[in-house]
């Protein structure tokens, strides 16, 4: 009995050691998770650390969240971030905010009194910046469905050209923002911005699409006049009696505001028509596209097309000093003063082998052009 005794008491005692060491390693486990949780706390949204509170004290789920939980949501996020950027490339942006720019300039020549800048001023302008600005991509992206394979050579970042639109979703594209386009002019009644729209849709679609006497890229010549009439001529006096005859509801006026800023632009649109080219000459010339630097070669037409501007630079600063008004007189001399002295520092250090620095000039001309809008409304 004794010794069944010893023996029942060294059981007890090692049953209670087993328990107390036992309950340390729970104790000790329990501790760990929550160091896991807090530790997790600092690195993950408030939502996500809840649910791991709840795992921990359930017991039934794992400590960790599944992997998968965030990853749906955030290549979600990633897809709509790389559809925007694709669209942002697809619409051209230089032009569409050379659109815009070129808008608004010329619907501030219409106005002629400080009454004039009221709500009825600015509805009518954006309707005109909206519906244009729709017509704009239409014609960005007629212009790459039709020439995928030269930008798979000359402008390899675009979307169709790089293979993250497909036709399909190109063609989509360019339908529904032409048919937004001429609703919105429908909608708005206005004859002067359903011609403008109707004219660029027309010259833009035979610019670029491959039909039996149209693709007019391919003759040099008609292909800067097609650039001229809807940038140089189209834009100016078409929106400008859109906001002078439709908004504002007077007669047609051609004033010398108007009329230099139609001369001006005839300029810059035949330099954007000649410039635009010149880095793409190589895949122009497997395509046969007989541009005027695929003809004449990148250095003349380069230097053509910076004269062209200084030119046009000359006399708009002789024009500008000839203003009745001070003010006009100081701003339109000074400031195309400055940008004829920009583009000509800028001219000099151009390296003509390099596509990149061509590239990177010709982004610098659209510049030049936003700038020159910024100008023509102060032309009186």
């Amino acid at each position: 009995f004794k010794g069944a005794l010893l023996e029942g008491s060294t059981s007890t005692a090692r049953a209670k050691v087993e328990g107390c060491s036992l309950l340390r390693f729970q104790r000790g486990r329990s501790r760990h998770r929550v160091k896991a949780i807090k530790e997790r706390s600092f690195s993950q949204p408030r939502s996500h650390t809840k649910s791991l509170y709840v795992n921990a004290t359930s017991g039934s789920q794992p400590l960790e969240s599944e992997p998968g939980a965030y990853g749906g949501s955030k290549g979600v996020l990633d897809s709509v971030k790389n559809a925007v950027d694709a669209f942002y490339r697809f619409s051209r942006p230089h032009t569409v905010v050379g659109t815009a720019l070129s808008i608004v300039s010329v619907s501030l020549l219409s106005v002629e009194k400080l009454a004039d800048i009221s709500p009825l001023f600015f509805t009518g302008m954006l309707e005109a910046v909206a519906a244009a600005l729709m017509m704009n991509i239409y014609i960005v992206g007629l212009n790459q469905l039709t020439d995928i394979e030269i930008d798979k050579v000359n402008k390899p970042y675009l979307p169709l050209a790089s293979g993250e639109f497909s036709v399909g979703t190109g063609v989509l594209i360019v339908t529904s923002f032409s048919i937004m386009s001429f609703w919105l002019g429908w909608v708005i009644k206005s004859w002067p911005l359903f011609w403008a729209l109707s004219i660029s849709f027309v010259l833009g679609t035979a610019y670029s699409i491959n039909l039996p006497l149209l693709r007019w890229k391919r003759f040099a010549f008609v292909a800067a006049l097609c650039i001229l009439a809807v940038r140089a001529v189209i834009v100016q006096i078409c929106f400008y009696l859109h906001m002078q005859m439709h908004v504002f509801g007077r007669s047609a006026i051609f004033s010398r505001p108007l009329i230099f800023a139609t001369a001006f632009m005839s300029f810059f649109s035949v330099v954007i028509a000649l410039f635009k080219d010149i880095p793409d000459m190589e895949g122009d010339k497997i395509f046969g596209i007989r541009s005027f630097t695929v003809q004449l070669g990148q250095k003349r037409v380069f230097w053509t097309c910076i004269a062209l501007l200084e030119i046009a630079y000359g006399i708009a600063m002789f024009i500008g000093a000839a203003s009745p008004y001070m003010w006009s007189k100081g701003i339109t001399v000074i400031g195309h003063a400055m940008l004829a002295l920009l583009l000509w520092n800028r001219a000099k250090s151009v390296d003509l082998t390099s596509k990149t620095a061509i590239a990177s000039c010709y982004m610098f001309v659209w510049k030049l052009f936003y700038a020159e809008y910024l100008l023509i409304p102060l032309v009186r």
